[in-house]
């Protein structure tokens, strides 16, 4: 290794260590119920939750930068959130603040000159404002309701200038407050859905009762039938298998092409009844379950397809791997 590489490799786990403790410092704060620091972050929360309006995230520079991160983390995760420039914001984009809004302001020192009108404007119209600083005595901390006043830290920038340590440590608590805010509402995985149509986490968050094959594509025959009947629906059908039906409409079993090619060599099979062949507690999964959870099971089991019921037990659709590889979940 040359001497250049071990240079960038020394700096590069300097600035590792710097940031890392940042957040250690942080988190020990954060640990602690009785600090300042806890009990603000816990009314911060508390009073987010009660709003009747947006969360509008600002912040200049580098701290803008976590800001926008910010806001679009809390409106992928149910809490309605968006960014507004402080520049910007002085020039009319103020407008777009609404009575019922929060103001959540970043600025490391707390006396950022932009943040002036944001500040000034929260105040005369009686809109709630958060800080998140490193100052408890600057404009931004002493004007806000409330305070998350960071701890100090070192920059990793060796001239203590550029802002490495304090976004990292801002854009840590600006996760810990989109997920505790996640969690306090109840906010699942089929919530995220609705935020993330697109792209492979749009996929996984797909419902089974969107892609599954169901109607007249669903090859099922009744309890009794001969295997001739259900070869042929399962030919016709051509997913790899048929459902069995009982008598009070309830999933009896399932037989697959694995199945067939099992018993093909069994005297008169085609003349046997459905049930000699049918497994009789096949692995089923609810319409209304993600996507990703029928490939799990299909997976685990290291089977193709899966038998979908709904809440009396009764076959309503059938799920191919093929479908679920074709959306991209996989």
């Amino acid at each position: 290794m040359t001497s250049d590489h071990s240079l960038a490799l020394a700096s590069a786990l300097k600035t590792f260590r710097a940031e890392r403790s940042g957040i250690m410092a942080l988190e020990a704060e954060l640990a602690d119920s009785s600090s300042r620091l806890a009990q603000n972050f816990a009314a911060a929360i508390a009073a987010i939750l009660s709003l009747k309006g947006r969360v509008v995230v600002t912040g200049m520079g580098k701290s803008g930068h976590i800001g926008r991160k910010l806001a679009a983390t809390l409106a992928s995760t149910g809490t309605p959130a968006f960014f507004v420039h402080p520049a910007e914001a002085s020039h009319g984009d103020m407008g777009m603040i609404q009575e019922g809004d929060a103001i959540l302001a970043l600025s490391w020192s707390g006396e950022t000159a932009e943040l002036a009108d944001m500040i000034t404007f929260s105040r005369r119209f009686g809109l709630m404002l958060i800080a998140m600083t490193a100052n408890p005595e600057g404009t931004l901390a002493r004007e806000a309701d409330h305070r998350l006043v960071l701890p100090r830290a070192e920059e990793a920038c060796p001239n203590g200038l550029a802002p490495t340590t304090s976004t990292t440590m801002q854009l840590v608590m600006g996760d810990a407050l989109a997920v505790a805010l996640l969690e306090a509402r109840g906010f699942t995985a089929r919530d995220f859905k609705v935020y993330h149509p697109g792209g492979k986490l749009g996929a996984k968050l797909v419902l089974v009762r969107d892609i599954m094959h169901k109607g007249a594509q669903m090859p099922l025959v009744a309890a009794g039938s001969d295997m001739a009947q259900a070869v042929i629906e399962m030919t016709e059908k051509r997913l790899g298998c048929v459902l069995v039906q009982n008598a009070d409409s309830a999933l009896a079993g399932i037989i697959t092409d694995g199945d067939l090619r099992r018993k093909v060599n069994l005297a008169g099979l085609l003349t046997l009844k459905v049930e000699a062949l049918m497994s009789a507690h096949p692995l089923v999964i609810a319409e209304d379950a993600l996507a990703v959870e029928a490939l799990q099971m299909l997976e685990s089991r290291k089977i193709s397809v899966l038998a979908v019921v709904d809440a009396h037990s009764r076959p309503v659709g059938v799920v191919h791997v093929h479908d679920l590889l074709r959306l991209g979940v996989a």
